[in-house]
Parts: C-alpha cells; sequence; structure tokens
C-alpha cells in the first residue's frame, strides 16, 4: 500500500528519481572515464582504436540522451504546468495570467494556494520575481506530488 506524501512545503518541495538521478547518471559518467582510459590504453601499447572509439562513441550518445531525456520530460511537464495554471489563473480571476510571467515564474507558482495566487502572480509578473522567491513568499502549500 503507498504511503501518503507529506504536506509540501518549501523545505521538502524538490524530489529526486534515485534510478535516474544516481544510479543512471552515475553508470554515465562511469562508461565515459572507462571507455576514455581505454582509448589511452590502445594509445599506449600501439593497439587498434577501433573497438575503444567505438566504445567513446556509445558512452558519448548514452551521456546525451541522458540529458535531453530530461530535458524533454520537463519541457513537456512545464507545458501541461503552464496550461493548467493559466486555466486555474482563469477561473480565479476571470482574466488571463499575466504574459509577462516566464514559464519558470508559472511553474513555482503552482504551489501557492488559490487564496494567494492571483496576488503572488500580480506580484511576480510586476517584480520579476526569482522562482525561489516565489516559492519562499507562498504561506500556504498546494502540493504538486507529480513532478519529479
Amino acid at each position: 500500500m503507498p504511503q501518503p506524501q507529506p504536506n509540501q512545503s518549501y523545505a521538502n518541495h524538490k524530489r529526486l528519481d534515485p534510478l535516474y538521478h544516481f544510479a543512471l547518471s552515475l553508470l554515465t559518467v562511469a562508461a565515459i572515464i572507462l571507455s576514455l582510459y581505454l582509448v589511452v590504453d590502445a594509445l599506449a601499447d600501439g593497439s587498434s582504436l577501433t573497438q575503444p572509439l567505438l566504445f567513446v562513441c556509445f558512452a558519448l550518445i548514452a551521456a546525451i540522451t541522458f540529458a535531453r531525456l530530461r530535458q524533454y520530460t520537463l519541457k513537456v511537464q512545464d507545458r501541461a504546468i503552464r496550461a493548467e495554471e493559466q486555466l486555474r489563473h482563469f477561473i480565479l480571476t476571470g482574466k488571463p495570467i499575466d504574459s509577462r510571467l516566464t514559464i519558470r515564474q508559472i511553474v513555482a507558482l503552482r504551489f501557492a494556494s488559490d487564496n494567494e495566487y492571483p496576488s503572488l502572480a500580480q506580484r511576480a509578473a510586476e517584480e520579476g520575481l526569482s522562482t525561489d522567491a516565489i516559492k519562499r513568499a507562498i504561506t500556504s502549500w498546494r502540493s504538486d506530488n507529480y513532478r519529479v
């Protein structure tokens, strides 16, 4: 049975996926280091570079895939959050969200309760608040336990 999530706050809102953030990242770095070692070793003993260079190519493909996979996932999540928050802002205020807000500001605003969301969104647009400043300004958090 899944354990209930604790109430989110500024202190505990960041989430990590251990398999992705630790295991896969370490394996990718290890593959790059090992493949470069094989190239240096082949150069030192004069053996063929074909296989070591192939390993370097595969390690670089893995590293690029690792980085891009995360970027694509976050971009899709950001688009969904932007759509949700635009609708939420319209429902709460009857007006579209301020066009001066960046996607990062909108993503940070998703944690604000309905009571403080409109005023904090306006303040963020007018003052150009950073995402960290927006999150720190929230007094009543609205949990988002889906984004990693």
